[in-house]
């Protein structure tokens, strides 16, 4: 998903505006939605890489957009940054936390603090999907040997280096050889 945007979803348009000049320096593709609804819509098409969401707009909530990703496997690692203009209580942060939320901010927002959230958790992001990919490759690179080659070969074990067994050694002859070591 080299090209993933971040989704901007909030119901109010100045909002949209003010978080999209806000990210704007940072370079990356921005959409945006004003509903839950197309929020989703635009999560399951795909090559979104980071939501910010609003919690509460008409219809479908954020909270709700949420609960909804985290049970559809292709959209539930992807982070979410949830907005709230009312302020935090315990309910709503229990439950964004539980839900997996990577972050729970208040309106109105640092710019600064914002590009600074953003660009750490959609960088991770994009490092975690080429890695899901690496291993996908290399699982379909073991696969085709081993379909075209019959079982992988095992490598014979190479021995210890010591593999020999220690001689215990007691007595007189044993007690000089340690004093000569030890000169």
């Amino acid at each position: 998903m080299p090209d993933a945007k971040i989704l901007i979803v909030d119901d109010h348009e100045d909002t949209l505006y003010a978080l999209e000049s806000a990210l704007a320096p940072l370079g990356y593709r921005l959409g945006r939605a004003t509903n839950g609804d197309d929020a989703l819509k635009q999560v399951l098409r795909g090559q979104v890489g980071l939501l910010l969401l609003d919690v509460r707009m008409p219809g479908v909530s954020g909270l709700d957009v949420v609960r909804y990703m985290r049970r559809v496997e292709q959209t539930q690692h992807i982070p979410v940054v949830l907005l709230t203009g009312f302020g935090l209580d315990h309910l709503l942060t229990s439950a964004a936390f539980g839900l997996g939320v990577a972050d729970l901010v208040v309106k109105p927002i640092d710019p600064w603090a914002l590009r600074t959230k953003v660009r750490y958790l959609y960088d991770a992001h994009q490092r975690f999907l080429d890695l899901e990919q690496e291993l996908r490759d290399l699982r379909a690179l073991v696969k085709g040997r081993t379909d075209a080659d019959g079982p992988a070969p095992r490598a014979p074990a190479l021995p210890h280096p010591d593999s020999r067994p220690p001689v215990r050694r007691t007595g007189r002859a044993h007690e000089a050889e340690l004093e000569q070591e030890r000169t």
